[in-house]
């Protein structure tokens, strides 16, 4: 099977890792049993996963990892690390919380509420997760439309 890790989670997926395959809301274990680079993604095999129709019924699964075994760098940052942070600009508004991060192309994007905030230096100023607070300088017209 492809699999495109994050590259946070790259490191988990060996031979012999435990993870958790999560398709339309449901979560089952699945153990890795070989694991190779291909072309910049990892192609991967699992126990009980013998053939091109089991590995279709994982198609667009989501692989997790318990958090502990993840290796995030510094100024890196896991999605569910950002999720429930509290937003608040440079003179102390409060925007609300972030809602989930979304992945484009340009960049990763904070959700809050309706409005996206693009995670650049220019507008998220400091991220304290122990405090669990975002720190943001908005464009004019970003959160107009509260």
């Amino acid at each position: 099977m492809k699999c495109d890790p994050t590259t946070s989670g790259r490191s988990v997926f060996q031979a012999g890792a435990e993870l958790e395959a999560e398709r339309d809301g449901t979560r089952f274990p699945l153990r890795l049993t070989a694991v190779r680079p291909h072309m910049g993604r990892l192609l991967i095999r699992a126990e009980r996963v013998d053939d091109a129709d089991a590995a279709k019924a994982l198609a667009g699964a989501i692989l997790l990892a318990p958090r502990e075994r993840l290796e995030v760098g510094a100024e890196e940052y896991l999605d569910t690390d950002l999720a429930g942070c509290r937003v608040l600009g440079l003179d102390g508004t409060e925007y609300g919380l972030v809602d989930a991060v979304e992945h484009y192309p340009a960049s990763d994007m904070l959700a809050i509420g309706k409005t996206l905030v693009p995670m650049v230096a220019a507008i998220v100023r400091e991220i304290d997760i122990a405090a669990r607070r975002i720190v943001i300088d908005p464009p004019a017209g970003l959160f107009d439309e509260r």
